[in-house]
């Protein structure tokens, strides 16, 4: 059960800042950077004088457990592994159809489109289905093809016309051109599994018949499974998944990424898979288990879910006295905390998150490369080693057999650049999206820490004051339908992040009605009373945030400006009209829980602070 909020007494405790905030950490330190801690992304000012106590956390990834909480309020646990009965049957379409029918219109339909050598290899291929010796057919690949909407048109014509064939695209003879695959579909009941001859034949890529019309329409196209997971993050888990499945990674859908480092439990959607097939797959996965399946309308997107609730073990806790450890415990439940992003959100790395990051929104794309494979200190040898090596022979593909695989962004970059050199702008668009968007948030997330303690610091935590920002009460939310910052708005419409589509991460869009939700106080607001501390919010920065209306927003862009990021106003997805409350008077143990307001889903979030 969530543990409901007590009274704040914050009027009975003025903050403790420490005596100057640090300056703004610079990327000029990243090579030798300590490790990091809170001064460094902007916590420098607290609620209490206590002296708190220290502990180790995750020294076992037990020690961490992470339940995804739904939209619905429903705390997620696998509970169940097998499939269920299938309601879901994929039409089966059988390679002998091919025989029911004279294709000839189809071929010579098929010259007008490719080579003719390509029509001929069609022609072949449908003979020998006719002569029934489609156990002996390999797959064929058409001519090389340097344009995208041609190769689009070919696969088309393939699923109006030979739904017995199915295609996908391979690399080509050079690094600038791509081959059309073809192959009998081997989906349905005649599918010979995924480890038969024919995906040994070509070559173990993942096919994925995401546009594949072999599906009930009856049902939703959507599978949905509880994941289950340890010791892994969430792209390593499903990136493994997906191997098995003959899919890609990108076929999955999930409300957020998980702790690595911990025991977690979330939701995950994939694109018109059997539960049997995802079932079948428990008796082989290491640290990994899915079940609860059922079969949904729609996939899920980031940011839509309630919270995650947290288990935490703290081991080797030292403090001055047990005395200090239940002062301060009385004190969390007391006077709440300040929703700080904590240094998990940064990473654990020598190179902070929030860094890269910044470099990303200053489109430095070849520095951005650098600092993913450049050497860090505090990691193990071999990792050590696998990037002194690249830094000092270049050579990827002997970089690629030493990196480890939980290594998904550093082997995407390698991958990329191996076929296309010194083209580092696509290099960072191979890393998962949702990775390159962790990096982004992280720094948003450092300007907000810091907006946050100027805000403490300044005005304190016991009242509010002329333009902060709140959520509207009552018939308000009408009132302040119009309200936008100006700086708010791209005159020019510019997106600086639109070639690496960091603004790709919801295919919904934005309502304006979230604008409504939050507005600067008034004169009249604070001799009226209506608003405390506990309605005070500061937005996550973005291209279309509202602003505190006080000395408070020029926080944010006075950082953004330090490290050359000549714009606060960077436009980054659907989801970032984020307002999070500065501070969170509810009961819980240390470094819980905080609330965040997310428009995007409409919907408050739990997180760790």
């Amino acid at each position: 059960m969530w543990l409901k909020p007590v009274p704040s007494c914050f009027s009975m405790l003025k903050p403790y800042c420490s005596a100057t905030p640090p300056p703004p950490t610079t990327l000029k330190f990243i090579t030798a950077m300590k490790t990091t801690e809170e001064p460094d992304v902007g916590i420098f000012c607290y609620i209490s004088q206590l002296p708190g106590f220290r502990g180790i956390l995750k020294q076992r990834y037990s020690d961490f457990m992470v339940n995804e909480v739904d939209t619905e309020g429903n705390v997620v646990h696998l509970t169940n592994l097998d499939a269920p009965a299938e309601t879901v049957k994929e039409i089966e379409t059988k390679t002998h159809d091919a025989t029911s029918k004279d294709y000839t219109t189809e071929i010579e339909s098929f010259r007008s489109l490719v080579d003719p050598d390509d029509a001929e290899q069609l022609e072949a291929i449908i003979n020998q289905i006719n002569s029934g010796s489609e156990d002996s057919i390999l797959p064929i690949v058409l001519s090389p093809d340097y344009d995208k909407s041609h190769r689009t048109a070919v696969h088309n014509f393939f699923k109006e016309n030979f739904k017995f064939l199915v295609t996908d695209t391979v690399d080509g003879p050079d690094a600038s051109s791509k081959c059309i695959r073809v192959r009998i579909n081997s989906g349905g009941q005649n599918s010979k599994g995924r480890n038969s001859r024919k995906r040994k034949e070509r070559g173990d890529k993942p096919f994925d018949s995401r546009g594949s019309d072999d599906w009930s329409e009856n049902v939703g196209k959507f599978l949905r499974f509880h994941l289950y997971k340890e010791n892994k993050d969430t792209q390593e888990a499903l990136g493994i998944i997906a191997k098995m499945l003959g899919i890609q990674p990108r076929s999955f859908g999930f409300a957020g990424t998980k702790d690595k480092r911990a025991v977690t439990t979330q939701r995950v959607t994939v694109f018109k898979q059997l539960a049997s097939r995802l079932a079948a797959l428990n008796d082989r996965l290491i640290g990994i288990k899915v079940g609860d399946f059922c079969y949904v309308k729609e996939g899920l997107v980031l940011g839509q879910l309630l919270g995650n609730r947290f288990t935490i073990t703290l081991r080797g806790v030292v403090a001055d006295s047990e005395d200090t450890i239940k002062a301060s415990a009385l004190a969390l439940g007391k006077q709440g905390f300040i929703n700080y992003f904590g240094l998990q959100r940064f990473g654990s790395g020598s190179v902070p998150t929030h860094l890269i990051g910044a470099t990303l929104l200053r489109g430095e794309w070849k520095s951005t490369v650098s600092l993913f494979l450049d050497p860090r200190e505090g990691e193990k040898n071999a990792i050590t080693e696998a990037r002194e090596y690249y830094k000092e022979t270049n050579d990827i593909e002997g970089t690629l057999r030493r990196l480890p695989r939980h290594l998904v962004s550093e082997k995407a970059i390698l991958q990329c650049l191996k076929k296309c050199p010194g083209n580092y702008l696509q290099a960072l668009k191979a890393i998962p999206r949702t990775l390159r968007m962790m990096y982004v948030h992280s720094y948003q997330s450092y300007l907000w820490n810091h907006a946050a303690s100027m805000r403490v610091q300044k005005y304190g935590t016991d009242r509010v004051v002329l333009g902060d920002l709140v959520y509207c009460k009552g018939n308000e939310t009408e009132k302040v339908s119009e309200v936008v910052s100006s700086e708010c708005v791209d005159e020019n419409g510019n997106d600086t992040l639109d070639p690496i589509d960091l603004d790709d991460i919801s295919g919904t869009n934005l309502p304006e009605e979230r604008l409504n939700l939050v507005k600067a106080v008034t004169a009249e607001d604070i001799l009226s009373g209506n608003y405390t501390i506990d309605d005070v919010v500061l937005p996550m920065p973005g291209s279309r945030v509202i602003f505190p209306e006080n000395d408070i927003a020029h926080v944010f862009h006075d950082l953004a400006k330090k490290v050359l990021i000549l714009s606060i106003n960077f436009r980054l997805s659907h989801s970032l009209l984020d307002f999070l409350l500065i501070y969170n008077p509810s009961y819980f143990p240390p470094e819980f829980v905080f609330t965040i307001y997310q428009s995007g889903c409409n919907q408050l979030d739990r997180e760790r602070a």
